[in-house]
């Protein structure tokens, strides 16, 4: 038999995956209590039994989610053998295969709705687990960036640039290429250029 405590522990879980799922497909504005209540099949009262509001529950999802997404970065980064070009890719493909929806806009869009101490979290979160990572993607030995640019700027730089990949309207190469050719066209731009320098 069921205990309560086990119930109560199912129930919680169960709000966390699906308000996952929920937010990181559709982003913060567009996913309600109601929706994630629904789509468990508990009432709005249940739901907030267990979390006090939306902001919170999606504090604690994008907390699970940074977490994540930094653990496979350092381990992208642990794998020297790579050239900077794979070592990317691989974080490219990381981010897209845990963010159905753009990470950038996700996260910053959600800065207008919520609390003053929520944001200041959240930006936590996106510091620490995404950006300090890429980060130190960028201050490898093998990546060798232009006089004057800063690992720092250089990551701001690629999370910026990714759209392209979560969405088919701003798809950029070959639609038919597999996924790896696909974020490698763009890494190419974002490490290397559009043009090339004209000669003197």
């Amino acid at each position: 038999m069921v205990t309560r405590a086990e119930q109560m522990a199912k129930t919680h879980q169960a709000i966390l995956d699906t308000a996952r799922e929920l937010f990181l497909k559709n982003g913060y504005a567009a996913t309600s209590t109601r929706d994630i209540a629904n789509a468990i099949g508990i009432t709005q009262p249940a739901l907030y039994h267990h979390f006090k509001d939306k902001e919170v529950i999606f504090l604690a999802v994008i907390t699970t989610v940074g977490a994540e997404i930094k653990t496979g970065i350092d381990e992208i980064r642990e794998n020297t053998e790579q050239s900077a070009l794979d070592q990317l890719t691989d974080v490219s493909l990381l981010l897209t295969h845990k963010h159905p929806a753009d990470v950038f806009s996700l996260i910053h869009s959600s800065f207008k709705a919520l609390s003053p101490e929520h944001i200041g979290q959240l930006a936590g979160v996106f510091a620490t687990d995404y950006v300090q990572p890429i980060q130190a993607v960028f201050e490898q030995p093998n990546m060798h960036l232009q006089a004057g640019v800063t690992a720092q700027m250089a990551a701001s730089f690629y999370i910026t640039s990714l759209s392209p990949l979560f969405n088919n309207f701003h798809r950029i190469g070959d639609p038919n290429v597999d996924e790896r050719t696909r974020v490698q066209i763009l890494l190419k731009m974002i490490l290397f250029g559009v043009a090339t320098k004209p000669e003197a």
